[in-house]
C-alpha cells in the first residue's frame, strides 16, 4: 500500500514540474533550480558562516549548489524524469521512508546566499517534503557572505543577517533597507537584544499563523512578503492579536490593510494631487452640501483633533481660525466639534470623536498618522484624513500645501532687495518638502541676482540662526512662513525681511491658507472624491492654483519689484511658471534637471539635495534639538537610515 502511494505521490509530483517547466519555457524563463556556482562565478565573497542543523522555510529554497549530471528537477523541485529513471527510484523510495514511522531522518545539506538556499546534498529529499506541501524542514546550513558594498541589496542582506543573529528568525523577509530595525522596534526590542528561546518561540508560531492567512489574504497581488506585510500590521495592531483573533477576523483585516501591501511590495505609488480638481470650485459643487446624502443626513459632522494647545501653538490657532471659518462658511450645514490631544492620547480622542458620531475627521499634525491609520481600520464608515506632506497608507488621505511656490517669490524678492551677494535662509526641519523650499527660494535670488548666495541655517539645531546671520553681516533673511493669512507675524521670527540701521522691515510672508483648504476638503468629502484612498493612498499637496498658499507683500516694496512678484505669482497659480522647470546644478555639480521638463511631484517632495547657490550644512539626527527629533524620525529624508524608537514589548 505503502510504494503505491509513493508512486502515485511521485507522478502527481512530475505533473506538477512538467507544468512548471512549459510555463517557465514559454515565458521565457529559466525553468530548472538555479546553480549557485553560476552566480558566485563573477561574485566577490568573504568567508562562510557554518550555521549547523536550523529549521528553513522551503519557500526560500531555489537552486542546487552546482549544475549536478542533468535536468532532473522543474525550478520548482519538482522531479522532471519518468519513474523508472535511477533517480525515479531513489526518489520513490526516498517517498516510502517519509511515508514510514521513521520518517526522512538526514537533514539535506545547503548553502545559504542572499537570503536564498542551495542545495549540495539532498536534492531529492527535498522534492519530497516540497512535494508534501511542508513549508519547512531541518537542513544543515552554510552561509556564503557576499563582500559588502554600497549596494542596497547586499546592505538589506546584512542587515537581515543580523536580525537572525539576534533572533534565529529565517523566515521573515523583507525587501527594503531599514525595515528589519523597524519590525524590532515595533516589537518593542531593543535594537542589539538576543531573542530569548521562549521569544523565538512565541514568534515563530504567531508569524507562522499570520504568514498563512496572509498568503490567502493577499495570493501574491500585493508583491509584498509576510514580514512587510507584518510590520504594516504592527502599525495598526498587536502580535498578540494574531493569536487571540480568528481565521476569519484576521483575514478581515488583513483584507483592510490591502492597499498598505501594495504600497510597501511597490504594486503602487501614492497618488499625489497637485491641485484641487476644478469641479470642487463651481458654485454647483457647494450647492452640494446643504442637501449632503454621502453619509446619509443633511448635517455633516466634522471633528478636528488637536496636538497642542491653542495658546501656546500658533500652528493649532491657524487650523482653529480654519475651523471658525468652515462653522461661519457653511453654517448649519456642518456641526463641527473640537478634541484636545496635548496628552498626546491621540486615539482616544478619534475614538471620542467618532462615538460623538463625527464622519469626517482633521488629525492636524503629522504624530497622529499611527492612531488615523487605527481609526481608518476599525471605523471604515469614516473619512480620514492627516496634515501631514507625505505618509501613504491606506484609507488616509493626507493634505499639505505646497508653501515652495511662494518660496520661489520670496526668494526673487530677497534677490532683489538685498544690499549685498549674501541672503539667509532659516529652515526648520531636514523633513519632506523643506528642501523644495530651500531650493525654490534660491532659484528666486538666482533669478533676481545670480552672483548670490544663500546662506543656509536651521532653527531645528541650538543656536540662534538669526543673530548669527547679522553677525555675518546679512541683511536680508527668510524665516518661518505664517500659518495663517492674518496679519499676526510681525518679527523677525516670521517671513521674509531685511534688516538695517532702522530695524527689520518686511519683504515678504509666504503664507498658509487653510480656509480654503478645509473648505475643498469638505467639498471633496461631498463629491466622494477622496474615496479612492481606501484602494491607493492618496496625498493632496496643493498650492497657488488652489488657492491654499498665498503670499503678503511688504508695503515698503518698490514699483517695480512689487510689479515682478505679482507677475510671478499670477504664472505660478496659472501653471505657466514653474520654479522646477530650469537647469538646475546641485552643489556637488550634479545636474538634477536639464531644463528639458520639469521635476516630478515625487522627485520634489522627496528632494534631499541643495542648488549650486547654497552654502550650509545638512543637520545630523545627533545634532537636533531634542523636541525636533520625533518629527525627523517621522518625516525626516533620510528617516530610513534612523534608529527607529521602540514601541510596546509585544514578545
Amino acid at each position: 500500500m505503502m510504494g503505491s502511494e509513493a508512486y502515485e505521490q511521485y507522478r502527481t509530483a512530475q505533473k506538477a514540474g512538467k507544468k512548471y517547466y512549459r510555463e517557465a519555457v514559454a515565458a521565457g524563463r529559466y525553468p530548472y533550480p538555479a546553480v549557485l556556482d553560476e552566480i558566485l562565478e563573477h561574485t566577490n565573497t568573504v568567508g562562510k558562516m557554518d550555521l549547523g542543523v536550523i529549521t528553513i522555510p522551503t519557500d526560500l529554497i531555489v537552486g542546487t549548489r552546482s549544475a549536478g549530471r542533468g535536468p532532473a528537477l522543474a525550478g520548482n523541485f519538482m522531479p522532471l524524469l519518468e519513474i523508472d529513471s535511477e533517480f525515479g527510484s531513489k526518489w520513490v523510495r526516498l517517498c516510502e521512508a517519509h511515508l514510514g514511522p521513521e520518517g526522512i531522518r538526514d537533514a539535506p545539506k545547503v548553502y545559504e546566499y542572499l537570503g536564498r538556499f542551495y542545495v549540495e546534498e539532498g536534492n531529492k529529499r527535498v522534492s519530497v517534503l516540497l512535494s508534501y506541501g511542508a513549508r519547512s524542514i531541518p537542513a544543515h546550513v552554510i552561509r556564503i557572505l557576499p563582500e559588502y558594498s554600497e549596494d542596497r541589496d547586499i546592505q538589506r542582506y546584512y542587515e537581515f543577517v543580523h536580525f537572525h543573529t539576534l533572533s534565529g528568525q529565517y523566515g521573515v523577509q523583507m525587501q527594503h533597507r531599514g525595515e528589519y530595525a523597524r519590525l524590532v522596534a515595533a516589537l518593542g526590542m531593543e535594537p542589539d537584544h538576543i531573542w530569548t528561546m521562549e521569544e523565538r518561540r512565541h514568534f515563530a508560531a504567531g508569524f507562522s499563523r499570520f504568514s498563512d492567512v496572509f498568503r490567502e489574504a493577499d495570493r501574491g497581488i500585493s508583491g509584498a512578503t509576510a514580514g512587510q506585510a507584518l510590520l504594516v500590521w504592527l502599525g495598526v495592531f498587536r502580535f498578540a492579536d494574531i493569536k487571540t483573533d480568528s481565521r476569519q477576523e484576521l483575514l478581515e483585516k488583513l483584507r483592510r490593510l490591502q492597499a498598505d501591501f501594495r504600497l510597501v511590495g511597490g504594486m503602487v505609488n501614492a497618488d499625489i494631487q497637485t491641485e484641487a480638481d476644478d469641479a470642487l470650485e463651481s458654485e454647483k459643487s457647494r450647492s452640494l452640501l446643504p442637501h449632503f446624502g454621502l453619509f446619509g443626513r443633511k448635517q455633516v459632522r466634522v471633528a478636528f483633533i488637536y496636538a497642542y494647545d491653542l495658546a501656546e501653538s500658533a500652528w493649532t490657532r491657524s487650523h482653529d481660525y480654519a475651523r471658525q471659518y468652515l462653522e461661519e462658511h457653511f453654517g448649519g450645514s456642518i456641526q463641527v466639534a473640537v478634541y484636545n490631544a496635548a496628552d498626546r492620547q491621540y486615539y482616544r480622542a478619534m475614538e471620542q470623536a467618532i462615538e460623538d458620531g463625527a464622519e469626517l475627521l482633521f488629525a492636524t499634525t503629522p504624530s497622529m498618522m499611527d492612531a488615523c491609520r487605527r481609526i481608518a481600520v476599525e471605523h471604515r464608515q469614516a473619512k480620514i484624513l492627516n496634515c501631514s506632506p507625505s505618509l501613504p497608507y491606506a484609507g488616509v488621505v493626507t493634505y499639505y500645501s505646497r508653501i515652495y511656490e511662494v518660496k520661489f517669490i520670496a526668494g526673487a524678492i530677497a534677490g532683489a532687495m538685498s544690499q549685498g551677494d549674501s541672503i539667509g535662509f532659516i529652515a526648520n526641519y531636514p523633513i519632506m518638502g523643506v528642501y523644495a523650499n530651500i531650493n525654490a527660494f534660491a532659484l528666486g535670488v538666482k533669478l533676481t541676482n545670480p552672483r548670490a548666495r544663500v546662506k543656509l541655517r536651521w532653527s531645528c539645531l541650538p543656536g540662534d540662526p538669526v543673530a548669527e546671520l547679522l553677525r555675518e553681516g546679512v541683511t536680508v533673511i527668510s524665516n518661518r512662513d505664517a500659518t495663517t493669512t492674518k496679519n499676526e507675524h510681525q518679527s523677525l521670527e516670521w517671513g521674509t525681511y531685511s534688516v538695517g540701521p532702522n530695524g527689520f522691515e518686511t519683504l515678504a510672508v509666504p503664507c498658509w491658507n487653510w480656509e480654503q483648504m478645509y473648505e475643498k476638503l469638505i467639498l471633496g468629502m461631498v463629491n466622494g472624491a477622496w474615496n479612492m484612498a481606501e484602494v491607493r493612498p492618496v496625498n493632496l499637496w496643493w498650492g497657488l492654483k488652489s488657492g491654499v498658499t498665498d503670499i503678503q507683500f511688504g508695503h515698503q516694496l518698490p514699483d517695480g519689484m512689487l510689479n515682478l512678484a505679482k507677475i510671478l505669482k499670477t504664472g505660478l497659480a496659472e501653471g505657466r511658471i514653474d520654479p522646477f522647470d530650469q537647469r538646475i546644478v546641485d552643489r556637488d555639480g550634479v545636474l538634477r534637471c536639464d531644463g528639458s521638463t520639469s521635476l516630478s511631484p515625487e522627485e520634489i517632495i522627496n528632494m534631499n539635495w541643495l542648488c549650486d547657490n547654497v552654502d550650509g550644512i545638512t543637520p545630523e539626527f545627533e545634532d537636533l534639538l531634542p523636541e525636533s527629533k520625533e518629527l525627523v524620525r517621522l518625516l525626516g529624508i533620510d528617516r530610513g537610515q534612523l534608529q527607529p524608537e521602540r514601541e510596546e514589548k509585544q514578545l
